[in-house]
């Protein structure tokens, strides 16, 4: 019986974080495209996509509040419900209006509608941080990866080409449905529980933020979140100009980036989740960053190749998104694992918010180096980086603990 409701379980998480994911992917994709088409300035177009990033990345400042609003399962059903009313209303209400000649009346309703799913996103979190054990939080990280990871293939590639079917306010109308139906499995789980204390709720203020980092040991933790992936990272998001360069059309960078990426990140999350169930937390962390490290010297290599085979790239790109899938995992189990009794969500967001901003860094650096240089010297930056994340790994958690 404890078997079937944890396979409800994660289900039931699966559901919600990829139709948080879908409609995300495909503004994040389809709005780039639009401005471009009209247009807009490189400039501009990085502006308006950072803009729309903002509830995401500010959504620590108020995960207080969701803790302490959200006690039983009950609440969390209520706080996850109503937010994702509102993130479909909105997405509904888009359906109405003109994609060129109301432009920014569009972005201010998505930028709302991004505050509504970032604060279902705290709630989920938080629910799914006390809903299962220390033995089962890999695997519903995997599920959380997962559903993001499907969300980008959906939203990303396969609702574009619907979108040129159907057109926008039929596309939006979907996406708004989708994201209701995505609720009726948390809807009717009866099998969801948390043993979690009404008075430790009241007690969470918004010093939390910065308690946080008052904890012992919590340094450590938090220069992991920074350098544990973000090789991949950098790499990911200069692997489209890298393919652009060496003479692919959209077709195929869609092929390998938009589909074959996003196919083996939702594959290597599940084996994630599998492996760090098995061999557990300690062995985990170092093989995941062993694996990166792999990722980032195939490409390195290939990159000194003034024209590389097909194939080799597309075991490059398999290998980039394999091992950013489980490190992926592996960085959300890592911050359930430090997340403190009745501030869940906090924590929780906190910690991904940390990993986001190295990324962004990241990226942000990746492009000057590609710009100012070239690709090779790009990735062996990249190597550079992951030769320094494994370094930090074996030198800080050398010893193993005693839960793991």
């Amino acid at each position: 019986m404890a078997n079937l409701n944890n396979k409800n379980n994660f289900f039931t998480f699966f559901c919600l974080y990829i139709a948080q994911q879908i409609p995300m992917s495909f503004f994040a994709t389809i709005i780039p495209v639009i401005m471009r088409q009209e247009k807009f300035s490189l400039s501009t177009i990085g502006l308006i996509v950072a803009i729309l990033k903002i509830p995401w990345i500010l959504k620590f400042l108020w995960s207080p509040a969701v803790d302490r609003f959200n006690v039983t399962v009950r609440d969390y059903k209520r706080w996850i419900i109503l937010s994702e009313f509102v993130f479909a209303g909105f997405i509904f209400t888009v359906a109405f209006f003109d994609l060129l000649t109301s432009f920014y009346a569009i972005l201010t309703l998505l930028l709302l509608s991004f505050v509504a799913s970032a604060t279902q996103d705290i709630a989920t979190d938080g629910l799914a941080t006390q809903s299962f054990d220390r033995k089962n939080k890999s695997m519903i990280n995997s599920m959380i990866s997962m559903g993001r990871f499907g969300g980008a293939l959906l939203g990303g590639g396969v609702l574009l080409w619907f979108f040129q079917k159907i057109g926008w306010s039929n596309i939006n109308f979907f996406l708004a449905a989708l994201v209701i139906v995505a609720l009726l499995p948390l809807y009717f789980n009866r099998g969801l529980t948390i043993n979690r204390e009404r008075s430790v709720a009241k007690q969470v203020k918004a010093e939390d933020l910065l308690l946080f980092f008052t904890q012992r040991g919590i340094g450590k933790q938090v220069g992991f979140l920074v350098l544990y992936y973000i090789s991949m990272i950098g790499s990911i998001a200069m692997i489209s100009p890298y393919l652009v360069d060496l003479g692919y059309d959209m077709k195929q960078i869609s092929m390998m980036r938009g589909l074959l990426g996003p196919i083996v990140g939702v594959i290597a999350s599940f084996a994630g989740g599998l492996i760090i169930r098995a061999i557990g937390r300690h062995y985990s962390r170092i093989l995941f960053a062993v694996f990166m490290l792999f990722a980032a010297s195939f490409l390195f290599l290939i990159s000194r190749i003034p024209n590389p085979e097909i194939q080799l790239l597309y075991i490059g790109i398999s290998l980039l998104w394999g091992s950013y899938g489980m490190a992926t995992v592996y960085v959300y189990t890592s911050a359930m694992d430090h997340a403190r009794k009745g501030r869940e969500g906090t924590d929780f967001t906190i910690q991904t918010v940390i990993a986001q901003l190295s990324g962004i860094c990241i990226v942000t650096l990746s492009g000057k180096i590609a710009h100012l240089s070239d690709y090779n010297h790009l990735f062996l930056f990249e190597f550079a980086l992951a030769c320094v994340a494994l370094f930090y790994i074996l030198l800080v958690f050398r010893k193993k603990e005693t839960n793991d």
